[in-house]
């Protein structure tokens, strides 16, 4: 009698108290990068970065949502990217992505993300272009473009004592916005350009272009490119007997230039924008999580930005819910955002701020600030001519 009154108070409990589900609902989001090719060190290094910023959330009993992210390779081509990116933005499940390495391929999509209405931060494209060609509010980009990093490569090779340059950049949207800039600052500041050769992004061989640049003697060559043609170019050089400083972009920032040069990478110079990750709030925890997942592939340089891009994204969504339109809204109204790149604030273009650029130099196999480096000192030369 008792047992059976006891059931009956429990059910009508039950009634007016029902069980409270404590499951998350789960909301996708999607990387794309270049995971194979000779762009996939970068690729990868963002994905894993990403990953670890939906790893760490996840992890984390506050968050509203679970997180589950999608990867897609975009093979850092044009055609590529337009396929996988229509992919993503025409699955309804996904609710903003962490977009694109190589500018090429950010400059093809952003007509796809707007029409399908899918909020993007892109990671690491520098080209100007993907933001200010256009003004579509579901492109939104975390790091800076290449006219501050250019800007900064001018003054400071300058403020060196160099003053003549040849200059090699390959013949995408990415080599010649590079090679607008730096010519623009060179020239304003004092520097002369010897030549300018434009090559083709699966070019092999370029012994025309390095015997005409090695009768001009320049003191520098600017190579505007991503890593793959770079390592193949300072391999060249060297068989040419051409003596110049290597100076590069952030497109050959990777621990996958160093590992193809071997040696031959001491001394190149190039330029990144944001400030090393071991000296901004969180890096060092980045970078120790990071470890701790034990990944074939470093982070790279812009592995940061991909991991600061996916938060972004996933505070936005904490704010307002999963749904594309408040997201890209919210995303949109990004103010003093902290993050471990830095304080993020978007213009009228959604395009962040990053004024500071570090410079870089390969110093006994590795890539160090150049304030830390033998060269500045004077304990290193660049290059004996």
């Amino acid at each position: 009698m008792f047992a059976r009154a006891l059931r009956s108070i429990l059910a009508a409990a039950v009634l007016l108290f029902p069980v409270t589900s404590y499951a998350k609902d789960t909301v996708k989001l999607v990387f794309i990068g270049p995971l194979t090719g000779g762009n996939s060190s970068n690729g990868l290094g963002g994905r894993n970065s990403t990953e670890l910023a939906v790893k760490v959330r996840n992890a984390d009993a506050k968050a509203r949502y679970r997180y589950e992210l999608v990867a897609l390779d975009d093979e850092c081509k044009p055609n590529i990217g337009v396929q996988v990116a229509t992919k993503a933005a025409t699955d309804r499940s996904i609710v903003a992505g962490i977009t694109h390495y190589c500018s090429t391929v950010a400059m093809a999509t952003v007509d796809v993300y707007h029409k399908f209405g899918l909020p993007v931060v892109v990671w690491g494209a520098v080209l100007p272009d993907v933001t200010y060609a256009q003004n579509y509010r579901e492109i939104h980009r975390i790091n800076g473009t290449m006219i501050n990093q250019n800007e900064t490569a001018a003054k400071f090779m300058v403020a060196q004592g160099y003053r003549r340059w040849a200059i090699i950049h390959d013949t995408t949207d990415y080599g010649k916005g590079h090679n607008k800039y730096f010519s623009q600052y060179l020239t304003r500041n004092g520097g002369q350009i010897l030549g300018t050769f434009g090559v083709t992004a699966d070019q092999q061989d370029f012994s025309a272009e390095l015997t005409k640049i090695k009768d001009l003697g320049p003191d520098v060559i600017y190579f505007g490119g991503t890593t793959p043609l770079g390592v193949r170019i300072r391999t060249q050089m060297d068989k040419l007997g051409v003596k110049a400083v290597f100076q590069g972009t952030s497109g050959i920032v990777s621990d996958a230039y160093v590992d193809g040069l071997g040696k031959q990478a001491e001394g190149t110079v190039a330029f990144r924008e944001g400030a090393p990750l071991e000296r901004l709030p969180g890096g060092r925890r980045f970078m120790e999580q990071y470890a701790a997942q034990k990944y074939n592939d470093p982070p790279e340089a812009y592995g940061p930005f991909a991991y600061a891009a996916a938060n972004l994204v996933m505070d936005a969504i904490e704010r307002v819910g999963p749904d594309r339109r408040k997201v890209r809204s919210a995303l949109n109204a990004t103010k003093d955002h902290q993050s471990i790149v830095g304080t993020v604030t978007f213009d009228d273009h959604r395009q962040n701020a990053v004024p500071l650029i570090t410079k870089l130099v390969v110093q006994d196999g590795k890539w160090i600030v150049w304030e830390d480096s033998d060269f500045a000192t004077g304990k290193r030369k660049l290059v004996s001519r």
